[in-house]
């Protein structure tokens, strides 16, 4: 990602709309797994950290990141995080992984096969994989540029990725579903202007951030029913056979 990307999320992640309700969606998701007492687990791609004190309330957490300013941030938490890269260049862990959470990471990496492959070996049998991803790549934008992502994906493609890596996928659906009509308003408006300059990820007003984290956090009752047929972004929890 851009550097300006990288110093935003640190400024905005713990009280954006879109970050604060998604933790909020991935904490109901995680706490419906059948984890272990004391699971081992990591995030892959953890950024500034804004993750890691919602993925303690489950286990052990070890982190990896690419970024060196970023890792030294998510360190100052108090988290074990190194650095290396996918799919290829993974530090050696001790031991394998009860829960591998990659949140907005594989739409970053050339090689989104091998990198689902390389993560899937790092769990236990039995062990759960939790992913999600932007979805459509027709609502690619200026924002997906600073954020290097590779590609945008279509639900029935991501999961392919798990189930060629030999995960058995247990969910699959899109998510922030309430809000996509004007998400994808706003997306196609500014590309019938050419407007590349506003950022998605930029902080409201206090009122209007609250409206849409209510918004996008009710989508959590009905993530745990049902999987939601179209969506700004992708969900996948998929299982090592044991």
């Amino acid at each position: 990602m851009d550097r300006s990307v990288y110093n935003r999320l640190c400024e905005v992640e713990g009280a954006h709309w879109w970050f604060v309700a998604r933790r909020e969606i991935l904490a109901d998701q995680i706490a419906r797994l059948h984890l272990p007492m004391g699971a081992r687990i990591l995030e892959v791609g953890c950024g500034t950290g804004g993750n890691l004190d919602m993925l303690s309330r489950f286990g052990q957490v070890s982190a990896l990141e690419p970024d060196p300013d970023s890792r030294r941030y998510s360190a100052a938490r108090g988290y074990d995080v190194r650095g290396g890269l996918l799919p290829g260049e993974l530090p050696a862990f001790e031991e394998p992984f009860d829960l591998v959470a990659a949140l907005d990471v594989i739409e970053h990496v050339d090689q989104d096969a091998a990198s689902v492959a390389a993560l899937g070996r790092l769990l236990k049998p039995g062990g759960y994989f939790l992913a999600t991803a932007p979805a459509y790549q027709w609502m690619w934008s200026r924002h997906d540029e600073r954020h290097h992502h590779k590609r945008r994906y279509r639900l029935a493609a991501f999961r392919r990725l798990f189930e060629d890596a030999g995960l058995k996928v247990e969910k699959a659906s899109y998510c922030n579903t309430l809000l996509f009509p004007a998400i994808a308003a706003v997306r196609l408006a500014k590309q019938a202007t050419g407007n590349t300059e506003s950022d998605d990820d930029a902080m409201p007003s206090a009122p209007v951030n609250a409206i849409l984290r209510r918004v996008f956090a009710a989508e959590k009752p009905l993530l745990r029913h049902v999987d939601l047929p179209f969506g700004v972004s992708l969900l996948v929890a998929a299982r090592r056979p044991a």
